[in-house]
């Protein structure tokens, strides 16, 4: 994966190779799965607050727009690849 994304200050887009938004958008799907999940494979309360960190919402809501958010952009790149 090294030097497949290319990203800068001054770019106006980031490019990713194609095998890696497969991988990320596969990746963000199960991610909101997780989120999501009721079972052992859901993300703990403490895992959600590291990944909101700095989010001024309550923790179901930071697990509620951190799911839309992963499902959306997954999506996103699905389309588009």
């Amino acid at each position: 994966m090294p030097g497949s994304v290319t990203i800068g200050h001054t770019d106006a887009l980031v490019m990713l190779s194609h095998d890696d938004a497969q991988r990320l958008s596969t990746m963000l799907g199960e991610m909101a799965h997780m989120l999501e999940s009721s079972g052992a494979s859901r993300l703990g309360d403490a895992q959600v607050d590291e990944l909101c960190r700095g989010r001024e919402a309550s923790r179901e809501a930071s697990r509620e727009e951190l799911t839309g958010w992963c499902r959306n952009l997954s999506q996103f790149l699905a389309e588009h690849l």
